[in-house]
């Protein structure tokens, strides 16, 4: 049965979060956070849904994912309405986000941008096993921030049944994002003009077993390739699980070491540039328009900004700002028919991609997702190039949601 989308209520008042953006940052600036801990344990024992949600935060981004979901649970059976403050005090557009239940993967992270850019965001967390709120504070315009991540998937649908009768403008509708998985947006960009992604198949567990035995040989699950390949489990992010296979023996191992029920597997691309190393881009594309978050440098094939050493080197932070100030001129210019497509293929107002150039010269894809991470905490004196760069995005984004939510600019 169809939810009818709740009446707007222009008086309705829910307490501000400190929210992940603002927790995180701390966090990641080594920022003592145990009485502040103390703090949300105190107020969320007395019933500050608030409290507990930020808890539920500090939990998972101290390493208890589970505790963390678990205390988030008790929030969202006080309210499912959350709301940051914005950090500009001024009149600036209202943003709603549709969001689901779970760690700190299953949505996209937006708070990071209304920090930087100013604007006021406020949480509505959707679940069939949940209520429908009868009735939200007003706001201007609502975006649909799930991740495409299979746990998502069964919320997307719930969405998508009564989203057209929403009574704001809505982003990022429901349907385009359940079909961002790996295994799924890599068949829409097969056979098109500038772009590579190599096929991605998922293989269960008994299958995988199957193959580390002979039967059927590994090369027969790889249907646009061969040998090497490229091994992962199912819903994993941030490189856990991430390995090169180089032979078929290599599997039985990998199955020892990780016991997940289901795995995707494809082809490995040498994208190695003439200098010999790898280049990676996390781009992000705002109404059609590409942004460059980051680009990391590594001489190892799987590429994290986290583990590239761009902190400690230089001479990779030059690149990395060179490429920046030269984005629109340069990757994106070369990319730019490849960009085209790709955004007219996906069909989402936000998203993100991590990328490189083949070396053909085509615009190499590794991943399509509506969640990826984007954020201004780097340390403004090692990359001092860094924030107009995301400050830059952030308005973009801002300027976005104005101009589809019919507001003045």
């Amino acid at each position: 049965m169809n939810s009818p989308a709740p009446q707007l209520n222009p008086d309705s008042h829910v307490p501000h979060l400190h929210g992940l953006a603002n927790l995180m940052s701390r966090v990641y600036h080594g920022e003592d956070l145990t009485d502040l801990g103390l703090d949300f344990i105190d107020r969320g024992g007395k019933g500050d849904a608030q409290a507990l949600f930020d808890l539920s935060i500090l939990l998972q981004l101290r390493g208890q994912p589970d505790t963390g979901v678990a205390v988030q649970q008790q929030a969202l059976a006080i309210q499912q309405h959350y709301c940051l403050e914005p950090t500009v005090k001024r009149h600036t557009v209202r943003l709603l986000a549709l969001v689901a239940p779970g760690n700190l993967m299953t949505n996209t992270p937006l708070e990071f941008i209304a920090e930087g850019a100013g604007f006021s965001m406020q949480f509505l967390y959707v679940d069939p096993a949940l209520p429908f709120p009868p009735e939200l504070p007003d706001h201007d315009i609502a975006i649909v921030a799930l991740s495409e991540l299979d746990r998502n998937l069964a919320t997307l649908d719930y969405i998508d049944s009564w989203i057209s009768q929403w009574l704001r403008p809505v982003l990022n509708m429901p349907a385009p994002v359940s079909v961002l998985g790996r295994d799924l947006i890599c068949h829409q960009l097969q056979n098109l003009p500038h772009i590579e992604m190599p096929v991605t198949i998922r293989v269960s567990r008994e299958t995988l077993l199957q193959v580390a035995g002979g039967n059927p040989p590994l090369e027969a699950l790889i249907v646009d390739g061969r040998m090497p390949v490229i091994i992962r489990p199912v819903d994993s992010h941030a490189g856990y699980g991430l390995e090169r296979l180089d032979q078929p023996e290599a599997l039985q191992d990998y199955l020892t070491r990780y016991s997940d029920a289901e795995f995707f597997v494809s082809r490995y691309v040498d994208y190695r540039s003439k200098d010999g190393q790898f280049r990676k881009y996390r781009v992000v594309m705002i109404d059609g328009q590409p942004e460059l978050a980051h680009m990391a440098v590594s001489d190892h094939w799987m590429v994290h900004y986290g583990n590239a050493g761009m902190e400690q080197s230089a001479a990779k932070r030059f690149e990395e700002a060179g490429a920046m100030g030269n984005f629109r001129q340069g990757f994106a210019k070369r990319h730019a028919a490849a960009i085209q497509t790709l955004h007219e293929t996906v069909g989402l107002d936000y998203f993100g991609m991590d990328c490189s150039e083949t070396q053909d010269g085509k615009l190499l894809i590794f991943e399509v997702g509506a969640s990826l991470n984007i954020h201004a905490m780097d340390c403004s004196e090692l990359y001092p190039y860094k924030r107009p760069q995301m400050q830059r995005i952030f308005n973009n984004f801002q300027a976005m949601l104005q101009h589809k939510s019919r507001l003045p600019e």
